[in-house]
């Protein structure tokens, strides 16, 4: 199907069913009929400012018009190199979500079980009394903080330096570690450095596009319309589509492959399997650039609390690994998969045609996994087998689903195990460094790892946790087996406190709320997919008496005796912590551009040297970090001599899979109108009434043998929970055979009730695609 970006754009508008605008929005939003608008033709009678787009880890460039004190309008910024002057549906919501009715706008403390107000003293001073009563207490161990890839990048850092440096914590967490924490342990284990080689220029350059179980046109639009511009410009490119259900992105694709859950394992072996049993493999490039290696197999879940994993590398050599490979032959995995042999073949043709420059592309389908890092690891085998990599339309990149989860949570390092710039708690060296730079005895700072995100939230239902701060981010909503974490928030000796905008699930177990100043309300950083930081300065006042969260961390910070970490200008602090932030990353290879650079820029791909942004890494003709002489080098992997590992993994079936009493596949995910847990996007009145509800999605079929009709309501059920839900047949997104799909925005019916928290043991993040459930029928009254 030849299609132009624009008219994809409008497409998606009119599947949102957008049929007008809220009051008070220029034409300017109006994302159906309207071109995107250059800067001179932005309404003159506001005041415009640029910043990045809130939502998903594109990083889309935005104007934000403003009049009397409010965002009243939006474009596309023209001159962003990301979005070209396009937006979403989403995007061109935006100024909808600073406006809703219910923003949070005082601080509020529970007193006798219900919320009232109070001032920012009391506020303050009752979260410090308790986490300082809790590390006098109990350690350091008992207190957490957790925030998300929504936080900015000086949001996160202060909340880092504070815990890490100062408390003597290492749990700080965020909820990024749902979903991109394989993509930095792939990244890791394989190339010895988190984040891509690539960029989003390789779009306008690739052949092929495989996406892998990743619902493109719908989670990254304004991307996947410049997928569909270089088709349409150059016809011989090739869209496939590889997933558990048909989505919109399939009926873009040129090619569809229903996959059974989990196979992508086996599919990924089969594919390398055929690469060298076909002598297409590039002997030059694997000699000179990768070592192979295996590890640890049948390694569990992550189940059971307190689950502990280090895996025990082993170097094998290529004749080992191609031997390891040939149990995943075509008729195998056709039999594991669902996908014909014939059409593994022909997916393994795009790999191993030399000729035919392809890139990769994967989100949540690969990351959500509990072998995450595995199938990272068999994506960048494929690209390292044949040399396509570090190449300018040849590079695997993993897209992002935060709009900083790259800048803030991976970058700055808001993990618990982790410092800024791919440094790590556990190497005496890297504590030097940061000590240094906080000005703190290293002995402050714990080599040992704190609790991952789902550990943390077990922690905090033991006990073992006392208190707990979440900002940006809503795990009563988004947490998996939801009604256990619940209930222990709410337990006798637990103290959680939340900065938020909005009320929510998460604010409703809260024993104290505080009111946050989002987006164009204070100035920030975010950090997006292609390694881009982008800065933007305050345009609004926020409602109320809201306030950043970094502004509330200093002060929370300073009542506890830590005000020697934050000497920074009241009005000057963004800035301060930004240029102490960017020491850790000068000389690292990740190395981050001055503030005054970022203001001038629509954003900067580091690393940044003498001001030069670096589109391309560990390739001699972009990146200045190759050493002399060499085309290309992996040079973060020093244990291997700046070489890339192809990885030995094996296909390993779910935790838990259909039976005979649970026979039908879960798997969760988003929509186009709305994003994550919904509490903006349903706050904006057109989104909300284009999808009002979650829903199941079945297949045809399988309602059909259970008389199960459309619109029919259902009990979802597994093991842990259940929930009723209207069955949509034959909707934007159609299920194989033996699978249901269900949206998780709807507060108001919590899927993730019936989730399973089974994790990656590697890289300690959640399965939220792959549990067991049974589909009943409700009986009329």
């Amino acid at each position: 199907m030849t299609v132009s970006r624009r008219d994809f754009i409008k497409h998606c508008a009119a599947a949102a069913a957008v049929t007008s605008l809220p009051l008070g929005l220029s034409r300017s939003t109006e994302a159906a009929n309207a071109a995107p608008l250059t800067a001179t033709a932005l309404d003159a009678s506001l005041e415009w400012g640029k910043a990045p787009c809130r939502f998903c880890g594109t990083g889309c460039g935005v104007m934000v018009g403003v009049k009397d004190g409010k965002v009243v309008s939006v474009a596309g910024d023209e001159l962003n190199p990301v979005n070209k002057g396009l937006l979403c549906i989403k995007g061109y919501s935006l100024p909808g979500i600073l406006y809703g009715e219910d923003r949070l706008t005082t601080p509020q403390i529970r007193n006798n079980g219900k919320l009232k107000d109070a001032t920012w003293d009391e506020a303050l001073d009752l979260v410090a009394n308790k986490f300082k009563e809790s590390v006098d207490q109990h350690g350091p161990k008992s207190v957490a903080m957790y925030g998300s890839g929504q936080w900015t990048i000086t949001d996160g850092y202060a909340a880092l330096k504070w815990f890490k440096g100062g408390i003597g914590s290492n749990n700080v967490e965020a909820n990024a570690r749902l979903c991109m924490a394989s993509a930095v342990t792939g990244f890791i284990t394989t190339f010895g450095a988190d984040e891509p080689m690539g960029c989003y220029d390789d779009f306008e350059k690739a052949d092929a596009f495989v996406l892998w179980g990743n619902n493109m046109a719908e989670m990254h639009p304004v991307l996947f319309s410049r997928l569909l511009e270089r088709r349409r410009k150059a016809s011989w490119v090739k869209i496939h589509d590889m997933a558990t259900r048909r989505t919109p992105t399939t009926e873009w694709a040129d090619v569809h492959y229903s996959m059974e859950p989990q196979s992508d394992l086996a599919i990924a072996n089969a594919i390398a399997r055929i690469i060298i049993n076909t002598g297409r493999y590039d002997k030059k490039f694997i000699n000179e650039h990768t070592v192979f290696k295996s590890g640890k197999e049948n390694i569990g879940y992550g189940l059971e609390d307190n689950f502990n994993f280090k895996d025990a590398p082993k170097a094998m050599t290529f004749a080992e690994y191609s031997k390891y490979v040939q149990k995943y032959t075509p008729a195998h995995v056709e039999e594991i998969s669902g996908i014909p042999a014939a059409k593994i073949k022909q997916l393994a043709e795009v790999y191993a045609d030399k000729f035919t420059k392809v890139v990769s592309l994967w989100c949540m389908g690969m990351n959500q996994h509990n072998r995450g890092t595995w199938i990272n690891n068999l994506v960048y085998n494929l690209h390292l087998l044949t040399g396509k990599i570090c190449a300018p339309g040849n590079n695997p990149l993993s897209l992002t689903g935060q709009p900083s989860a790259c800048g803030t949570v991976r970058e700055v390092g808001t993990l618990a195990h982790r410092l800024p710039s791919d440094m790590v708690v556990m190497k005496p060296r890297h504590r030097e460094i940061a000590a240094n730079i906080w000005g703190v005895p290293i002995s402050n700072i714990n080599p040992k790892p704190g609790y991952n995100t789902v550990e943390m939230f077990r922690a905090f239902d033991r006990g073992d946790i006392k208190v707990m701060w979440t900002q940006t981010t809503n795990p009563m909503v988004s947490m998996p087996n939801l009604i256990r974490y619940r209930e222990g928030a709410q337990k006798d000796g637990r103290f959680l406190v939340v900065s938020e905008i909005y009320p929510t699930p998460t604010t409703e177990v809260a024993d104290v709320v505080l009111p946050a100043a989002m987006w164009v309300e204070r100035e920030g950083m975010f950090g997006n997919t292609e390694r881009r930081t982008q800065q933007w300065n305050k345009l609004v006042d926020p409602p109320g008496e809201a306030k950043s969260d970094a502004w509330q961390t200093i002060e929370v910070a300073k009542r506890m005796g830590y005000a020697d970490l934050f000497k920074y200008g009241e009005q000057t602090y963004e800035r301060e912590l930004f240029e102490e932030y960017r020491q850790f990353t000068l000389g690292t290879g990740h190395d981050l551009g001055t503030y005054d650079q970022y203001i001038a820029a629509r954003g900067l791909r580091w690393p940044v040297v003498d001001g030069k942004e670096t589109p391309w890494r560990y390739t001699s003709k972009y990146d200045p970090y190759v050493t002399k002489g060499k085309k290309i080098e992996f040079y973060s992997n020093k244990k291997t001599g700046g070489k890339a590992v192809v990885w030995a993994r094996p296909y390993e079936p779910a935790p838990e899979v259909p039976d005979n009493e649970f026979p039908f596949w879960l798997c969760t995910g988003r929509v186009l109108e709305h994003w994550h847990t919904g509490s903006m996007t349903r706050r904006v009145p057109h989104l909300h009434r284009a999808v009002p509800e979650a829903y199941v999605e079945m297949n045809a079929k399988d309602a059909a043998d259970n008389g199960i009709q459309d619109g029919e309501k259902v009990r979802v059920k597994s093991r842990r929970g259940e929930l009723e839900l209207k069955v949509v047949l034959n909707g934007k997104g159609k299920p194989r055979r033996g699978s249901v799909f269900v949206p998780f925005f709807d507060e108001g019916k919590l899927i993730n009730e019936v989730t399973l928290d089974s994790y990656c043991p590697i890289s300690k993040e959640p399965d939220y695609k792959k549990c067991a459930v049974k589909i009943e029928k409700l009986k009329a009254i």
